[in-house]
């Protein structure tokens, strides 16, 4: 959690609060990290970290957009911000989905 504070604080964006989610809260067993933050500027990010060698393509955007309507029933909130933090390479579909649905993808992350 400290280096996705350090991350953010270099894009000038501060959180109040930031609280982790266990993927197995919503019911998936994917490799993931997600956290649910809220910034001074009172907007609400949801935040999803990916770390994988393999290519991110469309067939898992597909699926990251399945666990943010699992993470919005969970915490019973719409966010205003969806951000995905990803080292590895990103299909140009996969992206190009993503950003269509208001997605912010950082594939600097690491």
């Amino acid at each position: 959690m400290k280096e996705l504070t350090h991350y953010y604080n270099k894009k000038d964006i501060l959180f109040k609060e930031i609280k982790e989610i266990a993927p197995k809260d919503l019911k998936s067993r994917k490799k993931i990290k997600i956290y649910v933050a809220t910034s001074i500027q009172k907007e609400y990010y949801a935040i999803f970290i990916i770390d994988s060698k393999s290519r991110f393509i469309r067939k898992n955007a597909e699926d990251l957009m399945i666990l943010l309507d699992n993470l919005v029933s969970f915490q019973e909130h719409n966010f205003k911000k969806k951000e995905l933090l990803i080292s590895s390479p990103i299909c140009s579909k996969a992206k190009k989905l993503l950003e269509n649905d208001k997605w912010r993808v950082r594939v600097d992350f690491m």
